[in-house]
């Protein structure tokens, strides 16, 4: 097997992205909460295209407690994979509908979903920055829409801190029951 050194642009880490150690502290927390509460965790990302599952993947013991992710940019795998009802996918319904079909595919109990539009223009009929969380934990589905200021950058940076704070905080509140 050879090995050959990639140069260029393809072999830059993503820069759009934060990966500072405040997000690896935040997924060495749901790492110990996922351990000390047997939560199996999932994600579904349209607009963070899998950077919120290549966080999770980085905590400790991620083989023990995160189950995997859908990557579903395209239409047609949100409404065929994920089960995402027909109209705009940028909305509470897709996103409860992403967050219960993970959660489904994978058998995890504890899943964030996000759809959103970063900007700074929009396909769809809502204000550049907007997103949509899906949670579904332990069967019980909710969303909350967000709409977050700045340019593509900072909105996929805070889209993704906040969908690890959702699944920090279910953690906290599923060890404390």
């Amino acid at each position: 097997m050879s090995t050959e050194r990639i140069d260029g642009d393809a072999a830059q880490p993503e820069e759009r992205v934060d990966t500072d150690a405040d997000l690896e502290d935040l997924c060495a927390e749901i790492a110990d909460l996922a351990d000390r509460g047997d939560l199996r965790i999932a994600t579904a990302e349209s607009l963070t295209a899998g950077n919120i599952a290549a966080n999770l993947g980085r905590a400790p013991s991620a083989g023990r407690w995160f189950r995997g992710a859908v990557v579903a940019y395209a239409e047609e795998v949100k409404h065929d994979l994920l089960l995402v009802p027909e109209g705009p996918v940028v909305s509470e319904a897709s996103a409860r509908a992403m967050a219960a079909g993970v959660a489904d595919l994978t058998g995890a109990n504890l899943a964030v979903a996000v759809t959103g539009e970063a900007g700074p223009e929009t396909d769809e009929d809502v204000p550049a920055g907007t997103v949509w969380f899906g949670l579904a934990d332990h069967g019980a589905v909710t969303a909350e829409r967000v709409v977050f200021d700045g340019d593509p950058p900072e909105v996929l940076a805070a889209t993704i801190e906040h969908s690890l704070r959702l699944l920090r905080d279910h953690g906290r509140e599923r060890a404390r029951s």
